[in-house]
């Protein structure tokens, strides 16, 4: 191969992967759910093991909607993971079944971030998910910053957050 083919292969790759990008993110914005509000409701649940969430802290705040039927949900499962460590996270499950299948899941896959087992549908409808994995990321003040819809790299959502601190 000569420079200038490959030069040219580098350029159509290049091109090819912003595009991609960029349709990417077209896509998420037609797919995100219309919340009617920018503000975080005040939730306070019991978690599936067993501590209760408040939204009353006051930190910045990443919802994670998922299920654990769902493929991209599991190769996305890590990244929420990294991010726990180092941020304020809330994890729902949606369609997942009991308590213990969502832990005996959590624990199959080395996982430990909170999650909330939305086993009537209730935060799933207040935040009107019609596709998962959906991300909504909130700021200090309970405004919403961001919002996801499909699979979101670890350097990806921790930009974010450390965007909105």
């Amino acid at each position: 191969m000569n420079k200038e083919k490959i030069r040219s292969t580098i350029k159509e790759i290049t091109i090819a992967l912003v595009l991609l990008v960029i349709v990417s993110q077209l896509i998420s914005y037609i797919r995100a759910p219309d919340l009617g509000s920018n503000q975080l409701p005040q939730i306070k649940e019991r978690l599936i093991d067993g501590s209760t969430f408040s939204t009353e802290n006051g930190k910045p705040l990443l919802i994670h909607f998922w299920a654990i039927s769902c493929p991209v949900c599991k190769l996305e499962a890590s990244n929420i993971e990294v991010v726990s460590k180092e941020y304020e996270v809330l994890t729902i499950a949606i369609n997942s079944g009991s308590n213990a299948n969502v832990q005996a899941y959590m624990q199959e896959n080395g996982l430990s971030f909170k999650v909330l087992n939305d086993t009537e549908g209730v935060w799933s409808k207040a935040f009107k998910i019609e596709v998962f994995p959906t991300t909504f990321i909130y700021d200090a003040k309970g405004k919403l910053r961001f919002t996801e819809v499909g699979y979101m790299t670890t350097a990806g959502l921790l930009a974010r957050m450390e965007w909105i601190q």
